[in-house]
Formats: C-alpha cells, sequence, structure tokens
C-alpha cells in the first residue's frame, strides 16, 4: 500500500505492507530520520512525539495509514543549524538536555504547545507537556517553554514594543 503525506514540508511517499505499522517505524526505520525516538512503545513517554497538521501525536502508537494527506513535521524539520526553531534556540540557551534522549519529544510538544498558547503559564505547561524525562530535566525545560515564547514573538510585534 502507498500512503502519500508531507514531511517535513516535503511530498513523500512510502509503500508499506502493513498500513497498520507505527508510523515512528516508517519515520526512523524506512524514512532513516532518526530524531524520533523509542521510548516505550505504549504512547506515554513522549519521547515518540511529532507533530501532525500541528499536533502533538505520540508516533509509536500512531498507525502510519492515519497521515495519508496529513503534514508530519519531525525534529529534523521543526528547525535547523542555521535557522533554529524558536524552541530549538530556548533548548540551547537554557542548556536543558541532561542525556537527551528525551529532548525531541519534549521540543516538538512545546512547538505544539506554543501554536496553541503563545505564552503559556506553569499550569498551561503542566497541563500539556506530560511526558517523562529520566533525567529530571523539567526545571529547566519550565525555562527554556518561557524563553522560546519569548522567542516565538513575531519580529513585527518585538518592533512595536520596543518603540
Amino acid at each position: 500500500m502507498k500512503i502519500a503525506f508531507q514531511l517535513n514540508n516535503e511530498a513523500t511517499t512510502v509503500e508499506i505492507e502493513d498500513e497498520n505499522t507505527p508510523l515512528l517505524w516508517v519515520i526512523r526505520d524506512i524514512l532513516n530520520l532518526k530524531g524520533t525516538k523509542f521510548g516505550c512503545g505504549k504512547a506515554a513517554c513522549g519521547a515518540c512525539t511529532l507533530l501532525i497538521d500541528g499536533e502533538a501525536v505520540r508516533s509509536c502508537s500512531y498507525p502510519v495509514k492515519f497521515v495519508e494527506g496529513k503534514s508530519v513535521t519531525t525534529i529534523e524539520g521543526l528547525g535547523n543549524q542555521e535557522d533554529p526553531h524558536p524552541v530549538q534556540q530556548a533548548w540551547i540557551e537554557e542548556i536543558v538536555p541532561q542525556c537527551g534522549y528525551c529532548q525531541p519529544g519534549f521540543m516538538m510538544a512545546t512547538a505544539a504547545l506554543l501554536n496553541k498558547i503563545p505564552n503559556p503559564t506553569d499550569e498551561d505547561i503542566d497541563k500539556n507537556i506530560i511526558n517523562v524525562c529520566r533525567c529530571g530535566t523539567y526545571y529547566r525545560m519550565r525555562k527554556a517553554i518561557h524563553r522560546a515564547a519569548e522567542l516565538n514573538v513575531p519580529k513585527e510585534e518585538t518592533e512595536t514594543q520596543n518603540s
């Protein structure tokens, strides 16, 4: 079966035998993008979080058949070294990662949160960012989420505020 979708803003088609194969394995094993991680396989930890049409989705339990015609964004498509996404920039500034394994999932969940709530409170963060970090970098992540919200303000708005 062929499944066509946008992956990191590029048209992508995959040929897959089992349409119920978790999207995570298509992304990692067929499309060779290794930033999305396997954590628990039960959609509990969030290491496999990516965006589908801008919504945070746990890809380890999301059948690939459901991405037909949709837009999928992985950590590789969020930003790049020359032009990092505000979330990636904030993660760097706040030196968030310890081991780093879960961080792509946290960054993708944060990008989805900021799309919905551009200036989240601590309560918004607690309700929406429910991934698991075994290293316990939650305090640094919270700081980075608030920093990403600051960085995410459109340039025109920032220039108006500074005038």
